[in-house]
């Protein structure tokens, strides 16, 4: 088993999901990998979250502990020794620090930039609200999710399991090579969304190609409590 790169606290996920068409995103696919689908739908989702008490190689790396992360992302799976690996692929991950930018895009080779950031929590009597924002050509995009209290376990063969059950990412190095590595955490639990706000400069922030999404309305929204996260070291397909 490989060993652990990574490890920290996801907390508070707002996934943000579209149907998407696939031709949009086969130039990202790496390769040995193919789309993932669910009841024959292509998706990509804009996720925010947070991360808490990150360690690198068991080190906590000062001022580097918490902050916020907001990605988009698709789905894809690769077949390894006869079994399908159900796996997340990155078109951007916005940090609000350099270091982690240039850790992440040196070593496992994905794709981060550093913007700056805010998120807020409030939690009421009835429910939660939150949200995370971050800067891009002097403007704030925005992402927000109004929440019942209480979070229920994933319904077995949801859209939300699609989404949320990726256990491992795949990044493209090059048109002949792929890194793989294995995200390791429990199944989520995840809070029903009463209301959402997006505002985002998708076309701005990720390439005229998904201007499509600017205009989009989610086919799902919901918040994910998160938990303990582990990230294992990269191989190559």
């Amino acid at each position: 088993m490989a060993a652990t790169f990574l490890t920290a606290n996801w907390k508070d996920l707002v996934m943000t999901n579209y149907i998407i068409d696939p031709t949009i995103l086969e130039p990202f696919v790496p390769v040995r990998t193919e789309l993932d689908s669910f009841n024959g739908q292509v998706y990509v989702s804009l996720v925010g979250f947070m991360f808490t008490d990150t360690r690198l190689l068991g080190w906590r790396i000062p001022f580097h502990v918490h902050f916020e992360e907001v990605n988009l992302r698709f789905y894809v799976r690769h077949k390894d020794a006869g079994q399908w690996k159900r796996g997340t692929v990155f078109i951007k991950e916005i940090v609000p620090k350099p270091a982690i930018s240039f850790v992440a895009n040196t070593i496992y080779h994905e794709k981060y930039a550093t913007h700056p950031m805010n998120h807020f929590l409030q939690e009421e009597e009835d429910f939660r609200s939150l949200g995370y924002s971050w800067k891009h050509k002097g403007r704030w995009n925005r992402m927000e999710a109004v929440t019942e209290k209480h979070a229920s376990p994933m319904p077995p063969g949801s859209e939300t399991e699609f989404i949320a059950e990726h256990y491992w990412g795949y990044s493209r190095y090059n048109a002949a090579t792929t890194f793989e590595y294995n995200v390791q955490h429990p199944a989520w639990r995840v809070y029903k969304v009463n209301k959402y706000l997006v505002d985002c400069d998708f076309a701005g922030l990720y390439g005229k190609s998904f201007s499509v999404l600017d205009t989009a309305t989610p086919n799902s929204v919901f918040v994910a409590e998160g938990s303990a996260v582990s990230v294992l070291k990269k191989s190559r397909l």
